[in-house]
């Protein structure tokens, strides 16, 4: 039996589902909540931090064979026999093999990985999970083409909206600004319920005064907090 996700407490999950009820019954807009630990596991650039390592090793003794030789040298007490170029090129490609085996399994441990990881890759990897989850889960599920989508990726410490066409034709996404300040804010400070409730409130206001509730306006999406 898989074992249940739990990124936040029942709490929080408590609190977020009623900031979405609430901002819900000003607008026909449908707020859908995600929450995951990670959007990537980023093994690309793990993959290309070992081949850039490697690669420099192996041009750094290139670029200095004397030195290295001699090394060797000193490390064989003079004893050893003169390397064929064949026998350095092996030598050469041997420690290039290593460093990148190296710093592969250095890169295993993920949050030096995320680390060294660029700020742009880590937003862009985060938008792409969203956009694919509001494809899956929001995109075309409202009558009205009114869903919006909250992500949120603890791992890296970043969120993102994602809107139907009907909300992305009104609002601009950098009005959304407010809300991602805010709970980019909370998640740092270790609160990442509060700060998601506080994101949603803040985009029900938005949603209110371009799509006010209606007469007939069922509940289309999930209010719950969802985690993955």
């Amino acid at each position: 039996m898989p074992r249940k996700v739990s990124h936040v407490s029942p709490a929080d999950h408590d609190i977020v589902t009623a900031a979405v009820a609430d901002a819900e019954r000003h607008t026909s807009g449908e707020i859908v909540t995600v929450i995951a630990a990670k959007s990537n596991d980023y093994d690309d650039v793990a993959l290309v931090w070992a081949s850039v390592i490697a690669f420099i090793a192996m041009s750094v003794i290139a670029l200095f064979p004397e030195f290295y030789r001699g090394l060797y040298d000193r490390f064989t007490g003079g004893w050893g026999h003169e390397l064929t170029a064949n026998q350095w090129l092996g030598t050469v490609i041997a420690v290039g093999v290593l460093k990148w085996i190296g710093v592969w399994l250095i890169l295993l441990w993920r949050p030096l990985r995320l680390w060294l990881t660029p700020r742009a890759i880590l937003a862009g990897r985060v938008r792409a999970r969203a956009v694919d989850l509001f494809k899956v889960g929001t995109e075309a599920k409202t009558l009205g083409r009114t869903g919006v989508l909250l992500y949120v990726s603890l791992k890296e410490h970043r969120a993102d909206i994602v809107a139907d066409e009907a909300i992305a034709a009104k609002v601009a996404p950098d009005v959304w600004g407010d809300a991602m300040a805010t709970l980019i804010e909370r998640i740092r400070a270790g609160q990442p319920g509060e700060g998601m409730a506080e994101a949603v409130r803040q985009m029900g206001v938005v949603l209110a005064q371009h799509f006010p509730k209606g007469d007939d306006n069922p509940n289309e999406l999930p209010d719950r907090l969802i985690e993955l």
